[in-house]
């Protein structure tokens, strides 16, 4: 599908570039933050206000592309890392922490613009391989995951000024997405009927659209509380920085690898019974987080946790198709990703405070009651498919 597919091939580079982005600022910020700001406490602001970027753009920009089609609303999404590439490096240059921080606003709208990449690829191709096409737009990120980190450490010092060049980097990666879809035609992804909008309450009366807005949100948010968590875990055990490296790698190995086999599993099996065994990985990566704090546990735990995001994501992400009508479109997807980014945010803030407070095991136990929640969501699902 990557070779014969043009839109998918556009799509997965697309996601590619965007993750390339993502993992440099999620490397760096923090630490320019600590650098720039006046207190150390503000240091996470720029990341916090990156995340209130995303929600304020993520339901504008789906509504956007119900009236003008996926290719201008992409194309406004990177145009929108370029500028808040821009910008942030502007703020490292000047050593001015007020503008470092506008610069995150519009990176998180390009990260908003980046979740609907996966919806394109639902959009171009047929009933029978909607499943893969999610999936392998998700697989792009495997590329960053492999590339980003060297890239991170190289544009750090490519310039006089430290952290410069990395932000000078994102512009430069958002604009090759930009002219990546640019080339998207409006065959490839057309823009849906015109329509009045459509109310939430509608779209959360349907059994699989809350099925599918719980799955992606509670994988989604369980697989942020606990990433942001592991690094600060191995911290407080005494565990090396270089242990805490490999771990997260191993981990965003795992968020993308499988979207090559979480595709066909759906179209084969199934969106709910992915999305039920992708909640069972991440029941086992709890698990084996609770025998231990070694290295060895943490990567397990991590790698798992990766794997099953994955499967939640891609079984949740055309569960959703199932569950409204074209015309319907703009204001599900925007609702599903209005949920995972309100979650993410949530996560984010809480990983810090939970780990100190509560400890590594607690967080860990504190993923069964929200996977039984998900999985009570997904049982009428199961009826539904039976009756029809």
């Amino acid at each position: 599908m990557l070779l014969t597919n043009p839109t998918i091939r556009l799509l997965f580079a697309g996601q590619a570039l965007y993750w390339s982005c993502s993992l440099i600022g999620i490397t760096l910020t923090s630490l320019v933050g600590l650098q720039l700001a006046p207190l150390n406490a503000l240091a996470t602001l720029p990341l916090a206000l990156l995340v209130l970027g995303n929600l304020l753009a993520v339901q504008p920009l789906s509504l956007f592309m119900q009236r003008h089609g996926r290719r201008l609303g992409l194309i406004l999404g990177a145009a929108c890392g370029i500028l808040g590439g821009l910008v942030s490096a502007a703020g490292v240059w000047l050593a001015d922490f007020t503008l470092f921080c506008l610069g995150a606003l519009p990176i998180g709208a390009y990260q908003a613009s980046a979740l609907y990449y996966r919806f394109a690829a639902l959009e171009a191709v047929d009933e029978s391989r909607k499943g893969r096409a999610t999936a392998y737009v998700i697989g792009g990120g495997l590329c960053a995951a492999l590339v980003a980190p060297s890239l991170s450490l190289w544009s750090r010092n490519a310039l006089e000024t430290p952290f410069v060049g990395a932000y000078l980097m994102i512009a430069l990666l958002a604009a090759l997405g930009l002219l990546l879809m640019s080339r998207l035609q409006e065959g490839d992804a057309p823009p849906p009927p015109r329509t009045d909008r459509v109310g939430a309450r509608s779209l959360l009366s349907r059994p699989l659209v809350r099925a599918a807005l719980a799955t992606t949100a509670i994988g989604h948010g369980l697989m942020l509380l606990v990433m942001n968590a592991t690094p600060l875990a191995m911290n407080f055990c005494g565990l090396p920085l270089e242990a805490s490296a490999e771990v997260i790698r191993w981990h965003m190995v795992g968020m993308f690898l499988p979207a090559f086999i979480a595709g066909p599993l759906v179209d084969r099996l199934g969106s709910r019974r992915v999305a039920v065994l992708g909640g069972a990985l991440l029941l086992g990566s709890a698990s084996i987080a609770l025998l231990g704090m070694s290295t060895v546990t943490f990567l397990a735990s991590s790698f798992l946790l990766g794997v099953g995001w994955n499967l939640m994501l891609v079984a949740g992400t055309t569960l959703l198709g199932e569950g409204h009508a074209p015309e319907e479109r703009g204001q599900a997807q925007g609702l599903m990703e209005l949920g995972n980014s309100l979650v993410a945010a949530c996560a984010s803030f809480a990983s810090g405070v939970l780990i100190s407070g509560i400890g590594w095991n607690a967080v860990n136990i504190g993923m069964l009651p929200l996977l039984a929640f998900a999985a009570l969501m997904l049982w009428p699902v199961r009826r539904t498919l039976v009756e029809s």
